[in-house]
């Protein structure tokens, strides 16, 4: 039995890593290598093992955009070394503790809207989960079980548990590995592309006639706001939210944005609902909540949804995660909310942007590149064909930088405070990879 204490080298972990551990989409034992990342700082990861000569590698994920102000912050590093000097965690349930408070009275104000009643999740996955329970129930509450179905569009994703995968891209989701047993929602056709492009009426006159023809079975439109990630990278007009909002309250259903990845900043707004000046009935928000120091999420609504489950039948909101709650990733989130507030995150999110716009440029002169795009501190790159992600890789690497490229693209979204070098480096891996690509 191997001792927990045992000392190993990097070769040795590296291979009890392939041997043992499931990695996200990848086989086990795995027949490939991971790098293994000795300790980070800033927005550097260091490497137990060179790559090719290169010992560190520019961080231009932010951890799957949850990093946002980079690795051993100060100030979050204090916060959790803090709470851990009182309490890592406490139950929840009949029990409450000033951390979780803070943190939920913080998101009501912020949220738009007046969503101000604040469940706190594990994951970003489980709070989609939650959002759908919040509104199932609410329709029951109301006597109206038949609305139990949901409406979204192609192109989405919100997470690998079981209700929000019913609710991702029926192609590109994984459905199809699960046919027959997810519950089978209603598609409308993907969003028109580009954020600053016109809305295309007739588009909006198909969802409208498929929200009109399922409206009594409908509980909820779900829907990514202004950027659809893991599904394509994809941007919409904002507009599209605003009619979104107008044909939910038209036809009776609620309205569920999940912005697990662009709440905080990502976009240029605090949160992309605030591109169009509208509020769901329903938040997820996950992934930079905590800076990316622990996992934690949180599903908000307003008072129309807590009344009407308060009203039903069964009058609580039926889900009790075990660390709900959790005392040491609240005050990680609290703490990350007061440094993204302090260090104005619109300035340094404008500044990256602007990075991204001129370092990405001369990807759309290289064969095989279909799109350049930039949103906030997102950019991406899109092939028209899919991606040698190993070659990809090695190029990113070969130039000290981290990139995960998927499908057809390569992206990147930097934490927030990459300084203008770094975030030219990124920039050029990225051309790089789309070059080999």
């Amino acid at each position: 039995m191997l001792s927990l204490d045992a000392p190993l080298n990097a070769e040795e972990l590296t291979e009890l890593d392939r041997r043992r551990v499931w990695h996200p989409y990848t086989t086990s034992p795995t027949g490939s290598r991971q790098l293994l990342v000795e300790s980070a700082a800033g927005v550097r990861l260091r490497l137990a093992r060179p790559v090719n000569g290169v010992e560190e590698l520019v961080d231009g994920m932010s951890s799957w955009w949850a990093a946002v102000h980079g690795y051993a912050h100060p100030e979050l590093d204090a916060a959790a070394h803090a709470q851990v000097d009182r309490m890592s965690h406490v139950m929840f349930g009949g029990l409450t503790n000033e951390s979780a408070v803070r943190l939920a009275a913080t998101l009501a104000e912020i949220t738009p809207g007046a969503l101000n009643h604040v469940f706190l999740a594990d994951s970003g996955s489980v709070s989609v989960e939650v959002a759908l329970k919040m509104c199932l129930q609410y329709w029951r509450g109301l006597g109206r079980p038949e609305k139990r179905r949901l409406l979204t569009w192609r192109g989405g994703y919100h997470g690998d548990t079981w209700h929000p995968m019913s609710v991702c891209d029926p192609e590109g989701g994984m459905h199809h590995l699960w046919s027959g047993v997810l519950n089978e929602q209603v598609f409308a056709e993907a969003p028109p592309v580009g954020f600053g492009a016109d809305v295309d009426e007739s588009y909006l006159e198909r969802f409208e006639r498929l929200l009109w023809r399922h409206a009594e079975e409908l509980a909820a439109v779900v829907v990514e706001p202004v950027v659809q990630g893991a599904g394509g990278m994809r941007f919409h007009a904002p507009e599209y939210l605003r009619r979104l909002r107008e044909l939910a309250d038209r036809y009776d259903v609620l309205l569920v944005f999940d912005e697990i990845a662009t709440g905080f900043g990502r976009t240029g707004e605090l949160f992309a609902a605030g591109h169009a000046g509208v509020a769901p009935d329903v938040m997820c928000l996950g992934k930079a909540l905590t800076g990316g120091y622990l996992t934690m999420a949180a599903t908000v609504c307003g008072e129309r949804v807590a009344e009407g489950i308060a009203g039903g039948d069964v009058p609580v909101l039926a889900h009790g995660p075990t660390f709900m709650g959790n005392p040491l990733a609240a005050a990680v989130a609290n703490a990350s909310l007061r440094v993204l507030f302090r260090d104005d995150w619109r300035a340094k999110v404008h500044g990256i942007a602007a990075g991204l716009e001129t370092g990405l440029a001369p990807a759309r002169e290289i064969a095989g590149v279909r799109d350049v795009r930039v949103l906030g501190a997102i950019g991406v790159i899109q092939l028209d064909h899919e991606v040698d992600v190993a070659a990809a890789s090695a190029a990113a690497i070969e130039r000290g930088v981290w990139l995960r490229p998927f499908r057809d693209l390569i992206y990147t979204m930097p934490p927030y405070v990459i300084d203008a070098e770094d975030l030219g480096r990124v920039t050029d891996a990225a051309v790089a990879a789309a070059r080999v690509g």
